[in-house]
């Protein structure tokens, strides 16, 4: 069946698949092409511009891990920038980042069939890659999943040949090559800087894919710096056996330095195999170049930037026009250009756009925005952002002019087509107008809703304590012809009893917030929620209302409903310093109440465990009423110390009658207690199977 034109992208990309984009995208054409163009300007001092260059790039990359963790969204850069600068710097961003990306896999692809072509008598080269173009179209269309295991397998087979190299090369190493280190002055290298800074660049294209990437706010810092730290190593190690087994005359201006290395070391079978890596490498950047650029057309088509035309997924839930597109610009490209001299432009756009990932990261922190929930942080705020943006600029004054004017050029394309096309198609702000609201001027609140929506689709945090707070959660069933503001007052006690705070005060903000159209209402679910300074923990109370009540909202409140009838609603109360769990703990409950059955469960349970049961069915939690000719009827009459729970399990909390029990290491389990264990989804499953295995045995015995 063909997926919905305006779906989300599916998560079919790993860690190694994240790591994989990430490098493959960068031990391309700074290994295997431009070491011998940098060795002619700075001799062997090119290790310390490679170093340099590594090192620059590490506060930008910080600052774009932030931003891709908190809005893992299809786009990366212009997301990013739309979303804090506002939608003409998303524009420009778009634009700018999508024809770099297409200039620097046009290249690749050009290096592919230079490289193919040493097999052959007379290439076809431009015949090779836009044949190379084609096939990679087609694989993006048939899926991210393929397409990362075809960036897999690349990478794997670039690694385990350049492994090889190093392991041959090294010992080949003349380390009196390294004498003069710096025949051209160490001018020379500061000038090479921006230049072998382009090596690097590739890194950032897996933020283009962060909505495809499983479990984002681990894989994608991890994948980012795995692949830095890799590519620095493979830059530093495979560069000393370049100019330590190649004499200088022979490295100065060669475009096949890496396979002229080879030769040298293993002969013709060296050439073959490091050739055979190059056009690996070439065809890896091809390949994820197509993958991240054609994601910029469909974020900001979703954005109406462009054409809505160009968000539509095809049955393969990929986005069939935006790749076409983006292939066919990168064809008219390998026809048309010199992929070499643009390619070297492009890299000042990407330090342009560096340059303004670090603000961005400034404008999210001090905009206030309580659901920008990042989960990684670029530590030394504000310094590092401050560092990456002012080293960004220092890079782009080392290179030539005609590159600055080529991103002005860039720029320009992005500011017509805004006030052409996408101006009077958008009604958005950036979280810059945020950072203004404090000094008076006008807040983008959608911004707020988007970045909620952003929090309730990555999920709870290991560390968010749902579990526990739904395992110990009071429950108020209510009675027929209940209203909603004696439901309020009873959930308003049941908080004042657990926290401290007064009752009265609890219920009048409840009612309050939810007159004035804040609470959440989600179908049949409300959920008033407060923060507060002097709750330390979160604490939730679930109420059930089989017959149903009516909400009415004040006519001014900020909700255009004016009623709503629900059924169930959960009082969540947070601490206040920690406004990102507590939006994280809402989501979880808007997402439960989603769930395909819930209205119908929540109906028809029987006690307060069952209604409690219905949020904790988790592969991280279980309850057990404890019953003689039920599960778990061994746990009777036992202290909870003396329990044999697998590894990782603890007992939460025990429900006795009316009474909630949070256990220590002597509380004995009694005949009817409720008992919420939580752990990890290994332990929790073995200990469903030991009962049911215990269980079935006990009733073979008896009969």
């Amino acid at each position: 069946m063909p997926a919905p034109s305006n779906g989300h992208l599916k998560k079919d990309i790993t860690l190694f698949g994240a790591f994989a984009i990430a490098l493959g995208t960068t031990i391309s054409s700074g290994f295997f092409l431009l070491p011998g163009m940098a060795f002619e300007v700075a001799g062997p001092a090119i290790l310390a511009a490679y170093l340099i260059a590594g090192l620059i790039i590490i506060p930008p990359l910080l600052c774009k891990a932030e931003l891709a963790t908190a809005m893992p969204r299809a786009g990366g850069v212009y997301f990013y920038l739309d979303r804090s600068l506002g939608p003409m710097a998303g524009t420009i961003t778009g634009i700018a980042t999508w024809i770099s990306l297409t200039l620097k896999t046009s290249f690749a692809l050009v290096g592919s069939g230079y490289y193919i072509g040493l097999f052959m008598d007379d290439p076809p080269v431009l015949l090779i890659s836009i044949g190379l173009a084609a096939l990679f179209m087609i694989l993006n269309i048939l899926g991210t999943a393929k397409t990362s295991q075809v960036q897999n397998l690349l990478v794997i087979g670039v690694l385990s040949i350049l492994i090889l190299f190093v392991i041959f090369g090294f010992p080949e190493i003349q380390w009196k090559h390294f004498e003069d280190f710096t025949p051209h002055g160490t001018d020379s290298v500061v000038s090479l800087v921006g230049v072998v800074m382009i090596s690097y660049m590739g890194i950032s294209k897996l933020a283009s894919v962060a909505e495809e990437i499983r479990n984002p706010e681990r894989n994608i810092p991890i994948g980012i710096f795995l692949a830095l730290g890799t590519a620095i190593i493979i830059y530093m190690v495979g560069l000393a056996i370049m100019i330590g087994v190649l004499p200088g005359d022979e490295l100065e201006g060669t475009y096949t330095p890496a396979a002229d290395a080879a030769t040298a070391i293993m002969g013709s079978t060296g050439r073959v195999l490091i050739s055979i890596a190059a056009i690996a490498a070439f065809l890896s950047v091809a390949n994820a170049g197509i993958l991240s650029a054609s994601r910029y057309p469909l974020a900001m088509a979703r954005d109406h930037l462009v054409p809505l035309v160009f968000r539509r997924l095809g049955r393969y839930n990929t986005p069939t026009l935006a790749i076409i597109a983006t292939t066919v610009l990168i064809v008219i490209q390998v026809l048309a250009l010199d992929p070499l001299v643009i390619a070297k432009y492009a890299g000042t756009t990407k330090m342009v756009l560096f340059a303004l990932l670090c603000v961005a990261v400034i404008v999210m922190r001090e905009s206030g925005i309580h659901s920008y929930d990042p989960g990684f942080r670029t530590p030394l705020y504000p310094w590092i952002p401050l560092l990456g943006f002012f080293l960004c600029i220092a890079v782009i004054g080392f290179l030539k002019w005609e590159a600055a004017v080529f991103a002005i050029g860039l720029v320009a394309i992005g500011v017509t087509w805004f006030f052409w096309y996408a101006r009077h198609r958008v009604r958005r702000y950036g979280a810059i107008h945020h950072v203004f609201a404090k000094l008076g001027q006008n807040r983008f609140d959608p911004l707020d809703i988007e970045l909620r929506e952003i929090i309730k689709e990555k999920g709870l945090r290991k560390a968010d304590p749902f579990d526990r707070i739904i395992a110990s959660a009071p429950v108020i069933d209510a009675p027929a012809g209940s209203t909603f503001e004696w439901v309020t007052s009873e959930a308003a006690k049941k908080i004042a009893q657990a926290t401290g705070l007064n009752a009265d005060t609890v219920a009048r903000d409840f009612m309050q917030g939810t007159r004035i159209g804040a609470t959440p209402v989600s179908g049949t679910l409300a959920l008033p929620h407060l923060r507060h300074a002097e709750v330390d923990h979160p604490f939730v109370v679930l109420a059930r209302i089989e017959a149903g009540l009516e909400i009415e909202f004040d006519p001014d409140a900020t909700t255009s409903r004016k009623s709503a009838l629900i059924n169930a609603i959960f009082y969540l109360v947070s601490p206040d310093d920690d406004p990102a769990m507590h939006l994280r703990l809402l989501a979880k409950f808007a997402g439960c109440v989603e769930e395909e059955g819930f209205a119908d469960k929540w109906k028809q349970a029987s006690s307060p465990v069952q209604i409690r049961d219905i949020l904790l069915q988790t592969d991280r939690t279980m309850t057990l009423e404890l019953h003689h000719d039920c599960p778990g009827r061994q746990f009777i009459g036992q202290a909870i110390r003396d329990l044999d729970l697998p590894q990782g399990c603890l007992v939460a909390v025990i429900h006795r009658g009316p009474q909630t029990i949070i256990p220590s290491g002597d509380t004995m389990l009694d005949h009817g207690d409720a008992v919420t264990i939580i752990g990890e989804p290994d332990g929790i499953h073995a200990l469903r199977q030991r009962l049911e295995s215990e269980d079935t045995n006990e009733t073979l015995d008896d009969d």
